[in-house]
C-alpha cells in the first residue's frame, strides 16, 4: 500500500464546510412577501431540470443536476455535479 495522498495527510482537509445548493431566485414585490402564509407558492426562474449552482460563501464552484438519492430515506436529495470550476478560478 502506498503513501496517503497529500490531501489526506493535510489536517485542513477534515475540516466540515457548507456548501450551498441554488436552485433558483424568486423576485416577488414586498407587498407578496408580507402577505404570504402557509402552504403559500413563490414561483422560481428556474424549472425542475435546469442546472443547479454550488456555492462556498458567494463563490460558485460547481454546477449540477438535482436528482433523488438511491435508498433510505426516500425522498433524500442530492447533486450530481456535471461541471467543476478550476480552483485556479476561485477568488482569493
Amino acid at each position: 500500500m502506498g503513501d496517503p495522498s497529500p490531501v489526506s495527510r493535510n489536517p485542513i482537509a477534515s475540516v466540515p464546510i457548507e456548501v450551498t445548493i441554488s436552485v433558483g431566485k424568486a423576485r416577488p414585490y414586498i407587498r407578496d412577501l408580507l402577505s404570504l402564509e402557509e402552504n403559500a407558492i413563490l414561483p422560481l426562474d428556474s424549472r425542475i431540470d435546469d442546472p443547479v449552482e454550488l456555492y462556498i460563501g458567494d463563490q460558485l464552484i460547481a454546477r449540477g443536476d438535482l436528482q433523488e438519492m438511491p435508498g433510505e430515506p426516500k425522498g433524500q436529495l442530492a447533486v450530481r455535479l456535471t461541471h467543476v470550476l478550476d480552483a485556479a478560478a476561485f477568488k482569493t
